[in-house]
C-alpha cells in the first residue's frame, strides 16, 4: 500500500485526487494536512511513502509579493527537506505552465522558462531548489500542468462556460490549447506514484482543445445550441495580438505531446473529451 500525504487541506486538485484513488482502498492511504501555521512541523512524515505538495498562494489581494516566495518557494523546500530527512521516498510538486511567461505558442523541451509574475517566479525558484534534493533515495517529481478543468473548478474554464451559456453566437476559430481534465490529472498522479517518476513532467489531454468546440460542447451539455461564425475572426486575430485576455481565450498555446509525462508516454486518459465536458457541466 502506498501512503500519501497531501499538503494543502481543501484544495480542489488535492481533494479530487483523494476521491479518485478511493476507488482502490487496498492500494492507497491518503491523508491531508493544513499548512497554515506551524503545526505541520510536528507531524511525523516517516509513515508516508509520498508527499504530494499542493499548498500554494495563487492570488494576493494586497501588495505583498514576498508572500508568494515565502509560501510557494520557501515552504515547499522546507517540507521537502523534512520529508527527505524522515525517509519519504517521493515528493510531488505542483508547479505551473505559467513559468514560461507566455500565453500563446508551442512549448517543447527546448523552451526556456521566463516567468512574468511573482507567482510563476516563486514556483520556478522552488523547482530549482527542489531539484537539488533529488537523489537515489528521494525522488522529486515536478508537474507543470496546463489549464485544469472539471466540475467545480476555478480559473479560466468557468469564464468560458459563462460565455457559452450567455452568448447567442461565438467566433469560429481553429486554435489549439493544451488542457487537462481533473480525472486525467488525478490518474496521472496515481501513475506517477506507482511508477515512482521524477523530474519535470507535463501532463495533458491526448487531444488539443479548440476553443470553439469547447464552448459548443459546454452549451450542448446544457441543452443549448451555440452557433459559430467566422464573421468576427478579423477582430479576434487583432485582439490576440494586442490583448493578453484574447490570447488566453482564442490563441494557440500547447505543450509538445512528446514532452516527459505527456500522453504519448503514459496512458492516463479516463474518458473522451466530450464526456469530460459532460461530467464537468452535469
Amino acid at each position: 500500500m502506498k501512503r500519501i500525504l497531501i499538503t494543502g487541506a481543501g484544495s480542489y486538485i488535492g481533494t479530487s485526487f483523494e476521491k479518485w484513488v478511493s476507488q482502490w482502498p487496498e492500494k492507497y492511504q491518503v491523508d491531508t494536512i493544513d499548512m497554515r501555521g506551524n503545526e505541520w512541523k510536528d507531524k511525523p512524515f516517516s509513515t508516508y511513502d509520498v508527499i504530494y505538495h499542493i499548498a500554494a498562494i495563487v492570488h494576493i489581494k494586497e501588495n505583498d509579493t514576498e508572500k508568494y516566495f515565502s509560501v510557494n518557494r520557501d515552504l515547499a523546500v522546507e517540507v521537502a527537506k523534512k520529508a527527505k530527512a524522515e525517509g519519504v521516498k517521493q515528493f510531488i510538486f505542483l508547479s505551473t505552465m505559467g513559468v514560461y511567461g507566455k500565453e500563446t505558442g508551442i512549448i517543447d523541451e527546448k523552451t526556456k522558462p521566463n516567468p512574468k509574475t511573482p507567482y510563476a517566479q516563486s514556483k520556478l525558484e522552488a523547482e530549482s531548489l527542489l531539484s537539488e534534493l533529488t537523489d537515489d533515495s528521494f525522488k522529486v517529481a515536478t508537474l507543470r500542468p496546463p489549464i485544469v478543468y472539471g466540475k467545480d473548478c476555478r480559473g479560466n474554464y468557468p469564464r468560458l462556460a459563462g460565455m457559452a451559456l450567455k452568448l447567442p453566437i461565438f467566433p469560429k476559430v481553429k486554435n489549439e490549447r493544451s488542457m487537462i481534465f481533473i480525472d486525467n490529472l488525478s490518474e496521472f498522479i496515481r501513475l506517477t506514484i506507482d511508477k515512482e517518476l521524477s523530474g519535470l513532467l507535463f501532463p495533458q489531454n491526448k487531444e488539443y482543445v479548440i476553443t470553439t468546440n469547447l464552448v459548443q460542447l459546454i452549451a450542448k451539455a446544457h441543452g443549448k445550441e451555440l452557433k459559430a461564425t467566422r464573421l468576427f475572426n478579423p477582430f479576434v486575430s487583432l485582439g490576440i495580438k494586442i490583448s493578453e485576455t484574447f490570447g488566453k481565450v482564442f490563441g494557440s498555446f500547447t505543450y509538445d505531446k512528446q514532452m516527459p509525462g505527456g500522453p504519448e508516454e503514459l496512458e492516463y486518459e479516463t474518458c473522451s473529451f466530450e464526456e469530460s465536458i459532460e461530467r464537468t457541466e452535469k
